[in-house]
């Protein structure tokens, strides 16, 4: 065993990864990033002193949630950039320290390791290979399931921070819990109960986080409204850009402007067809391709630059390799990276412009349109005649399938459930699990689509405001006496966020597939049935009669 990971659904055999991930990452990354993690716990430990004397700063912010970011699956396979990374914690955790002992406010007791390793980066992989740095550190399978869990769902949290703050909003009170939730990780005091009363308090500060950059994007881009978004191609020199960051999709746009190079969106990317803003760009074609995991085909055909603001790379072919550039808190040893901007001035895209501008048009892979933009403030909109439908029985259930897609071959459930599903129901989604349903023809209910898709893994805030909204709009007590049922897909860390978010809603009863995190022990998977229902999937036909009893 050269590494171990199991934070994805690929986990190797349903249980980790040991010599390389499923994912492409080397043993060496996995260990570099389980090193960063347990550095950002040192930061923490310091900061959190900072913060009682005021004496916190927002390098700091931005340091912990780039760095938990970076870890997320598919996000970062360049061992040199994360390297780069502990380096920048572990100067940052000094500088904390020496501004505690300037003001003699420093508190004297034994320090956590994280809190006090320093080596020369030449060491950093033999110390990353430390026991007591990985996940394998805790024995008891049990906190380690919970602890990893809140760990999880810290990292989901900061992407989603992460994008927030790029668009100027922040929480100190978000970034202060995730400080405390990273010592929580490291406290062998705390009970499973109490790591328990953790993993939902992590729930709620994803709630806030969601309802952080909910705020954030509407109130730079506006409200995402109903849209046809174009899935053919133009003749036209182009860029496809990836990943969720609506900031880097903003400077990519207008520094494309009048450059006769036009701008496609991949993947998660797609929502930002919805918003009022980005509209505004008529070299702003529209979506080309499907979910990430397709990439190796869509990417050789689209035959432009491709740039990654966030995660889901796939290691690619050699072939357009050499096309592809990274921004953020992505990163692929050789491929060139976008730095991150100064302050006051944009990010510099013109490597990526100049680049289009040599190769050819894309291959044109499907034609027509997908209608998607159905966030919470448009579905409000239509709110009267949503209730209508439902009142009249036209609309018997409504079914949340949001989440991730994936590699496996099992994931064509949910191609197969969405087309299983009565005709009186609608799926509302959020998040890439959508490309095994938005695109068939499965009609509408009086002119409400069958799929409304909210936007990005991140808008399945959308989801939760809807459902509290009929809550409040058809005099319930209880948000589980909807006739909304939850099928949700799951792949990487974000999606573990959004499921704590919805525990801590309450919501209960939860389907979760195409198989539950290997990272549950036995007696936490069976903490999350007995007290939130939550169960696997099995087979299309069965789950349809345990939602809707037929």
């Amino acid at each position: 065993m050269s590494m171990f990971c199991y934070q994805c659904q690929e986990a190797a055999g349903g249980k980790g990864c040991t010599k390389i991930g499923v994912c492409g990452k080397k043993d060496d990354v996995a260990n570099l990033q389980d090193l960063l993690i347990y550095t950002l716990k040192g930061v923490a430990e310091f900061n959190q002193q900072a913060r009682q004397e005021g004496l916190n700063d927002s390098r700091t912010d931005q340091l912990l949630l780039d760095g938990l970011f970076t870890t997320i699956t598919n996000a970062n396979f360049d061992a040199e950039a994360i390297i780069e990374k502990i380096e920048k914690a572990l100067e940052q955790r000094e500088i904390i320290k020496g501004k505690l002992e300037a003001k003699n406010v420093l508190t004297i007791k034994g320090y956590h390791d994280s809190a006090t390793w320093m080596e020369p980066r030449f060491q950093f992989e033999q110390k990353s290979q430390a026991v007591d740095v990985g996940v394998l550190a805790t024995d008891n399978e049990d906190i380690r399931s919970l602890r990893q869990l809140i760990t999880y769902g810290l990292k989901g949290m900061a992407a989603y921070g992460e994008h927030a703050l790029n668009l100027g909003f922040n929480d100190d009170g978000i970034i202060d819990f995730i400080e405390k939730a990273l010592l929580a990780t490291i406290n062998d005091a705390l009970s499973v109960d109490e790591l328990v009363a953790w993993t939902l308090k992590t729930g709620e500060y994803g709630v806030k986080v969601m309802a952080l950059l909910d705020q954030a994007n509407t109130n730079t881009y506006g409200h995402p409204e109903i849209t046809e978004v174009n899935i053919g191609v133009r003749n036209n020199p182009a860029i496809l850009i990836s990943g969720h960051d609506l900031k880097d999709m903003e400077e990519l746009l207008e520094q494309t402007k009048g450059t006769g190079v036009d701008v496609y969106t991949h993947s998660e990317m797609l929502p930002a067809n919805y918003y009022p803003k980005f509209k505004q760009y008529d070299h702003f074609v529209g979506n080309y391709g499907n979910a990430w995991w397709k990439q190796k085909e869509e990417f050789e055909s689209f035959n432009g630059p491709v740039l990654f603001t966030t995660n889901c790379i796939v290691p690619p072919k050699a072939s357009y390799s050499d096309r592809v550039y990274t921004t953020g808190a992505a990163g692929y040893e050789g491929f060139p990276h976008i730095p991150a901007r100064e302050e006051g001035k944009a990010k510099d895209f013109s490597k990526v412009i100049e680049h289009a501008k040599r190769l050819p048009s894309p291959t044109e892979i499907e034609t027509g349109k997908i209608v998607g933009g159905f966030a919470h403030n448009q579905v409000m909109a239509l709110a009267d005649k949503v209730v209508d439908a439902v009142k009249s029985g036209a609309i018997g259930q409504f079914f949340v399938m949001a989440g991730c897609d994936g590699r496996m071959k099992s994931r064509e459930y949910y191609s197969e459930f969405a087309e299983a599903l009565p005709k009186d129901t609608v799926i509302l989604t959020a998040g890439c699990a959508k490309y095994r349903y938005n695109k068939l023809n499965l009609g509408d209910i009086g002119g409400i689509p069958r799929v409304l898709d909210a936007g990005q893994c991140n808008d399945s805030y959308s989801l939760a405001v809807i459902a509290l909204k009929l809550k409040e709009v058809f005099e319930l007590n209880d948000i589980n006496e909807l006739p909304i049922s939850y099928n949700i897909a799951w792949y990487e860390q974000k999606a573990v966020i959004v499921l704590l978010a919805l525990l801590f809603l309450g919501v209960k009863n939860i389907k979760l597939g195409p198989t539950l995190p290997a990272f549950l022990s036995a007696n936490v998977a069976k903490v999350l049935v007995e007290n939130f229902g939550i169960n696997g999937i099995q087979t299309v036909d069965e789950d349809l009669v345990q939602f809707l009893g037929a």
